[in-house]
């Protein structure tokens, strides 16, 4: 039955080309970042490959070490194609982790809500609502500068900011999930509370929640080249597409467009094919947008 259903999704999915091709965008863009260190002529991480007259030279510059910058070299003389590929997979490890974490949390939170009802459903759907009456670039800015710049800080500032959103739909799938049969049936036998909540209610609310995390996924990537661009975000020694794009802003109107511009198209290609399949994936799993 599955194997079915499976199918019949993919075979509607495919219809839509524009969705097919973005699909195909992320696949290859996740591939070549898991295999960077196979595709890429040089890393950006080791301080030694780097040579500064190699520094912002233009695409097809044949560097130092005598291979070819098709993309050219940022300000500190790293292979810019390399450095993007590598800034691809620490955006994807970021939006993925602080995504994953962040859905964990608010499904939790959002159903569990929605079952105990009471003045823990209000003061929790409270502070859900008040996180996302503020934008969440301010959120993350604000954590992200109190915690300091580091990985672990960035997906800190990331999932709080975060988090409302999945708590928030997954309390009105769970809420119309709570008024089923099976519920009741379910809370006739003497189960724990936890158990009826993670056996029962949220295993029937995760295709909203499945939504919302394609389209946050895209989201934490933009938040975190947001960040790094503004320079709260990771250090200067780990090459993430916002720390490139603000490394070579300075340069842009001295005509070295490359250094801020390819890390830039890399970004919204991204962003955009996951925003694309995301939308795709809504519209078939939302039953009033295929009628």
């Amino acid at each position: 039955m599955r194997d079915t259903l499976l199918g019949r999704f993919l075979e509607e999915f495919f219809r839509n080309k524009i969705a097919t091709g973005a699909a195909i965008v992320v696949l290859l863009i996740v591939l070549t970042a898991i295999i960077a260190p196979l595709v890429t002529p040089q890393d950006p991480y080791d301080l030694t490959s780097l040579v500064l007259r190699d520094a912002r030279r233009a695409p097809g510059y044949v560097g130092t070490g005598g291979y070819t910058h098709w993309l050219g070299t940022d300000s500190q003389g790293r292979d810019l194609l390399s450095a993007i590929i590598y800034g691809l997979r620490i955006s994807l490890q970021m939006g993925v982790i602080a995504g994953g974490i962040a859905f964990v949390i608010g499904a939790v939170v959002g159903c569990s809500a929605a079952y105990i009802g009471g003045r823990f459903e209000s003061l929790a759907m409270r502070i859900v609502d008040l996180q996302l009456s503020f934008p969440a670039i301010l959120l993350a800015f604000v954590i992200a500068a109190l915690l300091g710049q580091g990985r672990y800080q960035l997906i800190m500032a990331l999932i709080f900011a975060q988090y409302a959103y999945f708590a928030r739909t997954a309390h009105g799938a769970a809420s119309a999930e709570r008024q089923k049969d099976y519920v009741e049936a379910a809370l006739s036998i003497p189960l724990s509370p936890w158990r009826v909540v993670v056996k029962h209610i949220l295993p029937n609310s995760l295709p909203p929640l499945i939504v919302v995390a394609t389209v946050q996924v895209a989201s934490a990537i933009s938040l975190e080249a947001t960040l790094s661009f503004l320079g709260v975000g990771l250090p200067p020694t780990e090459p993430s597409l916002g720390m490139l794009i603000a490394n070579g802003f300075q340069y842009l109107l001295s005509g070295r467009y490359w250094i801020s511009i390819y890390p830039g198209v890399a970004l919204i290609l991204f962003i955009v094919s996951l925003n694309l399949v995301g939308d795709q994936i809504r519209d078939q799993l939302n039953p009033r947008l295929r009628r």
